[in-house]
């Protein structure tokens, strides 16, 4: 396939409503970020021939090239202006490559402590890079981007629990799967019982707590840049919610949050950002 045609296969869902406020420069730039992001997990996770770790040490080669003023793949060449324009610093695009990597040379963890590296790596770092969009003021708004994208990725594994296990995967922690009496091979074999119920009400919590902490590191005066950010957070705790809603079988279908739903936290955070004397009414 000639270069210049080649696209991301899938086409962003959340990041489509979340992106929709934005302005015009900073949704493209954000979409060109995606782009980088979508194309690096496929790497990895779509089936095609070759060594995937050599197409990723390829595709780290491509990144020094681009920050060398000499992009070459067409992801990278739409990419390099917003690099350029918003300082986003090379190490987070690498970190992406060695979180993606991580998926074909680990598919255990054993705590969450080293659960959270992996996530950091792989949204935590996404975060990092989405505010150098965004814009923000104070420090501590970059220890909410990384709070907010671990959230993110502990509510994308659960919600994927059943197809991660089709792949041989187990992101649950083991220590957890121990805890309630849930084996490996219960859940690589999808098996739904009051001992996984017990252990994934466990982990939504945990997850819903994650949620929470990252909330609260989001001073009030950043919230007219991060409201990108919020709406996103707000769209996977509903998916958490979802789970639950669903005794927390993530096994006989994907979980997901319906476009209704979607546009009603989109109008809800227009309405904040707008209206701010309504702003608490809809903090998610």
């Amino acid at each position: 396939m000639d270069a210049a045609v080649i696209q991301t296969k899938r086409e962003p869902s959340n990041f489509r409503y979340t992106f929709w406020l934005l302005p015009k420069e900073k949704r493209e730039a954000m979409r060109y970020v995606y782009d980088f992001c979508r194309y690096t997990d496929d790497l990895v996770d779509e089936p095609h021939g070759g060594d995937k770790l050599l197409q990723l040490q390829a595709w780290r080669e491509e990144v020094e090239r681009c920050y060398s003023g000499e992009p070459a793949h067409p992801i990278l060449e739409r990419l390099a202006p917003v690099l350029t324009r918003y300082h986003i610093p090379k190490a987070y695009l690498m970190t992406l490559i060695d979180g993606v990597e991580m998926d074909l040379t680990k598919s255990r963890y054993e705590t969450i402590e080293e659960l959270d590296k992996y996530c950091y790596a792989v949204a935590g770092i996404i975060g990092l890079i989405s505010i150098q969009i965004f814009g923000y003021k104070h420090e501590e708004t970059r220890d909410y981007a990384v709070a907010l994208g671990n959230a993110l990725q502990r509510t994308n594994i659960l919600r994927d629990v059943g197809r991660d296990a089709a792949m041989g995967r187990i992101y649950l922690p083991l220590e957890d799967l121990r805890r309630f009496n849930y084996s490996e091979e219960d859940l690589l074999n999808q098996t739904y019982n009051t001992r996984f119920v017990e252990l994934m009400k466990f982990e939504v919590q945990r997850a819903k707590d994650q949620h929470a902490a990252a909330r609260e590191l989001l001073r009030n005066d950043e919230r007219p840049t991060m409201f990108a950010a919020e709406i996103m957070e707000a769209i996977y705790f509903r998916m958490l919610r979802k789970i639950e809603q669903m005794n927390y079988n993530v096994f006989d279908r994907r979980i997901g949050v319906g476009i209704p739903m979607k546009l009603t936290l989109v109008f809800k955070f227009w309405i904040t950002r707008n209206l701010p004397e309504y702003s608490q009414s809809f903090r998610p």
